[in-house]
C-alpha cells in the first residue's frame, strides 16, 4: 500500500512468525536488504518505501487494531522499531476495514489504532462506501500524485510517544556543543514520535535546499547525525550519540527549519513565501525525506505552539489551528490547536493531527529463499 507519501508492505500480524529475529529474517529478506536497490526484494530503495505495517485486532478495550511498525534499512543490515511512522499509519485504517478487521460503517469509519511501538493510541476517520475504504477523492497531498479520499488522522493522544513528555529535555530550547566546537540551539519536542529542529541558518543553509544538495553535504549529513546523537542522548534515546544510528536509527526525527521564502519544489513547481508558516527540510536515516513525514508533522505542529522554541521563532502561524509546512514536495498543513497551560511546557493541544491519503497498489504472494530462515 501507498500510505500518504511513504509506501510498504502490509501484514495481517497472523502470517508472520512471532517477534524476533526470525520474523526480521524474514522481512528484511522480503524487502531485499540490505542492498542500496533492494533489486532482489519489494523494497523501493529509499527509506520512504522500505517501511512495513504488521496489524492484528486488539485485545484493548480502547482500540480496534493493534499496529506494528517496522522500518527496514536500505543499504544496512537492520530493522528499525523504535518509532512510528504517520504516512504509513494513514494506511492501516484502509486497510482493517477492508480485510475486514473492523467493521465498515458506510460514509465514515473510524479506527482506533494501538500503535505497539509506542504504545499510544492514534484514530482514523475513513470513508467508506458499499463496505470499503474509498479511494478516489478531491484531497491533494503534495508528494503524491493527482488526488484521493481524505483520511483524517487524530494524533493527540501522542504526546510523549517514547519518552512520556512533550519536552524530554525539560527544556524548550537546548544548546548542544558540536565536536568542532561549534554550537546550535535545538528544541527536542516528542510527540507523534521524538523530533529535534534546528534553525537552517545555524548551519548556514537557507532551508529551500534540495535532493542533491544535500544527500551530497557529507559535511552537512555529519552535522545533522551528530545533533540527532547528541538529541538522542539528552532524551534518554541512547547512551552515545555516536551509536545513534545503531542504537535509535529512526528517532529522533531531524529538521531544518526556516522562516517563509519562496522556492522551487523536487518536481520544479514554485511556492510562494505567502502559502507556507515556515519551511523544513527532514532528515530521514542520513539523507533528505523527500516530503514531511506524518509524524514529523505532528512534531512541528507541537513545536510550533510551545512558548520559546526553535520553531516557534521562526513560524508564522497565520491560522489559529493549522500549521503551512513548507517541505521539499511542497505545502502540506497540519491541524493544531494549542492552549496555554499553568505549568510546565506553558501548553495543551485540543487539537493534533494531519490528513492523508492512501492506496493499496496490490494484493500478492511474496517468495523469498528457503534458507532465508535456516537456523531459527
Amino acid at each position: 500500500m501507498r500510505g500518504g507519501t511513504s509506501k510498504g508492505l502490509y501484514f495481517h500480524e497472523r502470517d508472520l512468525p512471532v517477534p524476533g529475529r526470525k520474523r526480521d529474517a524474514l522481512i528484511k529478506r522480503l524487502m531485499g536488504t540490505p542492498d542500496v536497490l533492494q533489486i532482489d526484494g519489494l523494497g523501493g530503495s529509499r527509506p520512504i518505501t522500505s517501511k512495513v505495517a504488521i496489524v492484528a485486532p486488539s485485545a484493548r478495550a480502547d482500540a480496534d487494531v493493534d499496529y506494528t511498525f517496522a522500518q527496514v534499512e536500505v543499504d544496512r543490515d537492520g530493522v528499525g522499531y523504535t518509532g512510528n511512522c504517520g504516512n504509513i499509519s494513514s494506511g492501516v485504517g484502509p486497510f482493517a476495514i477492508d480485510e475486514g478487521l473492523v467493521p465498515a460503517v458506510e460514509g465514515t469509519t473510524r479506527v482506533r489504532i494501538h500503535n505497539t511501538n509506542t504504545g499510544k493510541l492514534l484514530v482514523a476517520d475513513v470513508p467508506v462506501a458499499d463496505g470499503k475504504a474509498i479511494v478516489d477523492g478531491d484531497f491533494v497531498l503534495p508528494g503524491v500524485p493527482g488526488s484521493g479520499a481524505e483520511i483524517v488522522l487524530d494524533w493527540s493522544d501522542t504526546i510523549g510517544a517514547r519518552t512520556g513528555k512533550l519536552l524530554p529535555t525539560g527544556n524548550s530550547v537546548d544548546t548542544i556543543t558540536l565536536e568542532d566546537g561549534r554550537s546550535a540551539e535545538v528544541t527536542v519536542c516528542d510527540a507523534g514520535n521524538p523530533t529535534v529542529w534546528v534553525r537552517a541558518a545555524e548551519l548556514s543553509r537557507t532551508g529551500s535546499e534540495l535532493s542533491e544538495e544535500i544527500n551530497g553535504d557529507t559535511e552537512l549529513i555529519a552535522t545533522v547525525r551528530e545533533i540527532r546523537g547528541k538529541a538522542a542522548v539528552l532524551a534518554g534515546l541512547c547512551t552515545d550519540w555516536r551509536e545513534v544510528d545503531q542504537d535509535s536509527p529512526g528517532v529522533p526525527l531531524a529538521g531544518l527549519v526556516a522562516p517563509p521564502e519562496g522556492y522551487h519544489t523536487l518536481n520544479g513547481a514554485q511556492v510562494a513565501e505567502t502559502d507556507m508558516d515556515l519551511r523544513v527540510r527532514l532528515l530521514f536515516l542520513n539523507r533528505l525525506h523527500e516530503s514531511i513525514a506524518g509524524t514529523g508533522s505532528i512534531g512541528l505542529a507541537a513545536a510550533s505552539r510551545v512558548p520559546g522554541s526553535v520553531v516557534a521563532s521562526i513560524a508564522r502561524n497565520r491560522q489559529e489551528d493549522t500549521l503551512l509546512i513548507g517541505h521539499p514536495s511542497g505545502v502540506t498543513p497540519a491541524r493544531v490547536r494549542a492552549v496555554p497551560a499553568s505549568e510546565p511546557p506553558f501548553v495543551q493541544f485540543e487539537l493534533l493531527g494531519f490528513s492523508r491519503t492512501a492506496r493499496r497498489l496490490m494484493d500478492a504472494t511474496a517468495y523469498y529463499p528457503h534458507d532465508t530462515l535456516a537456523g531459527f
